[in-house]
């Protein structure tokens, strides 16, 4: 048995799908991906129970993190232009069972992600249907919960439900939705951040660092979430016009510009409300009805229920691609890897992938997604940051045209220690359900996908 076989690069053969888009369509993608829930959902969260004004640092710490893990997908998409990003990386440096195991990280990660939004954009919306004097029967309004009387979540079913229909379409078109809420997205940040500085009162900043230095390295943990999605960008390597070039761009530029956008939000929005109030669903449309500005608000929460839809657009898709390669390896059955011949996407994939993705999104609640979502995401990007150096070994240097990560090997290794260090923030429960999907996804490969794959019929 060889779990070490590797994945060959075979640039010149021919892909099925479509190869249409741009660096400007990557940049949205990733932004679209990125900046979602971290700003209208975590940054009160992260406020409220781990860091007070500090979250500020807290994404600061976070997005050190993900730049530095961002580096060594920017390496590999340059230099290996496959789809199904770290899972094709990882099978041409480590082999088979590193790149299956990466893959499933990333599944579960997407899977979640996707759920977990659709559970935010169901707050945002339930809320504004409140506002309206329109209330949903409580037992539908979140996922299982006994207790509160709560058994699946309505709307955010809907949502994914309509998402995953919309993915199906021929990629450009998919993603033009996508472009054009990421537009929006832009004008609610910017209508928070003007109107917000008016309304600062620096008291507000005091006591900073409530929690002590523990907490903000515990919101890092939690505010990682926020920054998840610009893996999305490598998992489009098929149907970019010009990979090389554009995605490690696509991917430094979402990051950056993502980073930007969260700093500037949290600064404001711990200094219109004290932290100790900011632990509700909509944050940035609480702070403006915490000051008197109701029709603001309003139209805040209005533009939060419009642009969340472009996070789980963006993961569904890179998801659906995901599967798609891994199925085309032969590691998962080979029906996900069905082309639609008008469309040319993955459309099978997509109908199961957002099948799977409404269950977890109308059956679970939001906080449990989002730490599983984070320890499988960090999970998979030290296995990233050791790829890099494995990938100078075995390649070479990057060569003219291509992209080079800096400090290789030191800065990949402090990234793959921070990114075990933020692991070790999150709650042991977290960590058991992580465990569980580790035998999941070992089970999987040994008892299907060694066998089936395509590299064990060419041994």
């Amino acid at each position: 048995m060889d779990i070490f076989r590797k994945k060959s690069i075979n640039p010149s053969s021919k892909s099925e799908l479509s190869k249409n888009l741009k660096l400007k369509d990557l940049i949205l993608l990733g932004i679209g991906a990125v900046i979602g829930t971290g700003i209208f959902v975590v940054t009160g969260t992260a406020a409220a129970d781990y860091a007070g004004p500090a979250a500020t640092l807290s994404f600061l710490v976070a997005a050190i993190v993900v730049i530095a893990s961002g580096f060594s997908f920017a390496e590999f998409s340059s230099r290996i232009p496959i789809t199904g990003g770290p899972y094709g990386y990882l099978s041409v440096v480590f082999g088979e069972f590193s790149g299956w195991m990466a893959g499933w990280f990333l599944i579960c990660e997407y899977l979640l992600a996707v759920s977990s939004v659709a559970s935010g954009w169901s707050s945002y919306f339930q809320g504004f249907l409140t506002s309206v004097g329109i209330h949903l029967p409580h037992a539908l309004t979140a996922g299982y919960n006994a207790k509160n009387g709560t058994y699946i979540d309505l709307v955010a079913a809907i949502i994914v439900l309509f998402i995953t229909v919309w993915v199906t379409q021929e990629a450009k078109k998919a993603l033009s939705l996508n472009n054009i809420m990421v537009w929006v997205k832009f004008g609610v940040i910017a209508l928070f951040i003007v109107v917000g500085l008016f309304f600062i009162e620096p008291g507000n900043w005091k006591p900073y660092v409530p929690f002590g230095v523990s907490g903000i390295f515990d919101g890092a943990a939690l505010v990682f979430f926020a920054f998840l999605g610009f893996d999305a960008i490598a998992m489009a390597a098929e149907e970019v016009e010009n990979p090389k070039r554009d995605i490690p761009r696509g991917i430094i530029g979402s990051i950056l510009i993502a980073t930007t956008l969260y700093v500037i939000v949290t600064v404001i929005l711990t200094g219109m409300v004290p932290y100790t109030k900011l632990g509700v669903g909509d944050p940035v449309a609480f702070a403006m009805r915490f000051v008197g500005l109701e029709n603001v608000g309003t139209i805040l929460s209005i533009g939060a229920i419009f642009t969340l839809l472009t996070v789980t657009i963006s993961m569904l898709y890179s998801l659906v691609r995901l599967i798609y390669a891994i199925s085309k390896d032969g590691l998962l059955p080979s029906f996900l890897s069905k082309i639609d011949k008008k469309r040319r996407t993955p459309v099978t994939a997509t109908y199961v992938t957002g099948m799977i993705a409404l269950f977890f999104a109308a059956a679970f609640p939001i906080n449990l997604l989002a730490e599983l979502t984070n320890i499988t995401a960090l999970a998979c990007l030290v296995m990233m940051s050791l790829g890099v150096i494995r990938l100078r070994k075995i390649m070479g240097e990057p060569t003219t045209g291509e992209y080079r990560m800096p400090f290789v090997p030191v800065l990949p290794l402090i990234s793959a220690a921070a990114c075990a260090f933020l692991m070790t923030r999150l709650t042991s429960a977290t960590w058991i359900v992580f465990s569980i999907t580790i035998v999941i996804g070992v089970a999987i490969y040994f008892l299907y996908g060694y066998r089936n794959s395509h590299l064990n019929q060419k041994d």
